[in-house]
């Protein structure tokens, strides 16, 4: 005999962030699952921006953002980690 238990799911969404930003991590776009690299990092008008660089596409325009904070750590908006069991 199975017993249904009745009561609310619920589903906690977070934003996906490092703890620190570094030149040299990877990061995937999430609309096309493309690799970047980290190339530059620095700070602008109380911002920090972030250039990337996409992967073996040398040739290509370097694409800057905006970092934001996401709780504890930062995330790079439109991108998450590429290496997500990795800490950084």
């Amino acid at each position: 005999m199975l017993t249904v238990f009745v009561g609310h799911s619920t589903v906690k969404v977070c934003l996906m962030g490092v703890s620190k930003i570094q030149v040299g991590q990877l990061w995937k776009k999430d609309d096309t699952k493309d690799i970047y690299l980290v190339t530059r990092l620095y700070s602008e008008a109380l911002s920090t921006m972030v250039i990337l660089r996409k992967s073996g596409a040398e040739d290509e325009a370097q694409v800057r953002v905006r970092v934001e904070r996401a709780g504890a750590g930062h995330t790079i908006p439109g991108f998450s980690p590429a290496q997500e069991d990795e800490k950084f």
